[in-house]
């Protein structure tokens, strides 16, 4: 596991927006996996802000975000779908075609998660998948004690995550309680992992992903089976970990060359 340590939050989602792009500019049938929250925002802004100045084409890229909510429909303002339309699709020169997200209001959800886990696969599978990380440790929507060998499914999301997400909805409007999500063995079958997380609140759940132990309570510890996964840290989300000299010291300034092997 690579960790890059940055200043601040802008340095760091700069450092992951640069990560992005060299993958699309070195092969653009590029296949991303893709997440969103407001971590990812500026993320996806600096890459609008790349494509609008000519640097970057997705006009081979194709997507799969990791999850949706169960029983919103594509055009309802809440759901990741709207969402990445929003933020990045509307904005770039992307086939529409070729982004995909779980449905949200099939009809059956068990089929559609089998469904979005087979296209996954005809298509390739994943060369990068961009994560988040949970207060709780979840990436994607896999709660703790998921299976780390899981595949994508129907999640019940806990109190905690469902409340964390309610600033995005309004005050009336059900919070959904169910999501279909890429399952954490669907997540460490993509051939790169780039996680990035910022901010002294998420602190405590990157040092139990990067130094605690392999454990389901921490579904994002499976990161640590990845050959190629990369954490991508301001100081904040950093500062709980033990070995953050050491980090510092293979990847100055959040260089992502290795300066020891």
């Amino acid at each position: 596991m690579k960790i890059l340590i940055l200043d601040t939050a802008e340095a760091a989602q700069e450092r992951a927006a640069e990560m992005i792009s060299e993958a699309i500019r070195e092969r653009s049938r590029t296949v991303l996996g893709l997440a969103t929250g407001g971590t990812m925002l500026p993320v996806y802004e600096r890459l609008v802000a790349c494509h609008r100045a000519g640097k970057l084409s997705f006009s081979g890229v194709t997507t799969f975000n990791l999850d949706e909510y169960v029983g919103l429909a594509p055009s309802h303002p809440q759901s990741y779908r709207s969402y990445m339309n929003r933020v990045l699709f509307s904005q770039v020169d992307i086939d529409l075609q070729r982004t995909h997200l779980p449905r949200g209001d099939a009809r059956d959800p068990e089929a559609e998660a089998a469904r979005y886990e087979a296209t996954i696969a005809q298509c390739g599978g994943l060369d990068l998948q961009l994560l988040g990380i949970g207060h709780n440790g979840h990436i994607g929507f896999n709660e703790p004690t998921s299976s780390l060998k899981s595949r994508t499914r129907i999640k019940t999301l806990t109190r905690e995550t469902r409340e964390a997400n309610s600033r995005y909805f309004r005050a009336d409007e059900h919070i959904p309680s169910l999501a279909i999500t890429m399952g954490v063995g669907t997540i460490l079958d993509a051939r790169g992992c780039l996680l990035l997380a910022v901010g002294a609140g998420k602190a405590a759940p990157v040092a139990a992903m990067v130094e605690g132990p392999l454990a389901a309570v921490c579904p994002a510890s499976a990161l640590q089976l990845h050959p190629k996964a990369t954490v991508i840290l301001d100081r904040a989300a950093a500062q709980d970990l033990k070995l953050k000299d050491y980090y510092l010291h293979v990847h100055p300034d959040g260089s992502a060359r290795d300066e020891l092997q």
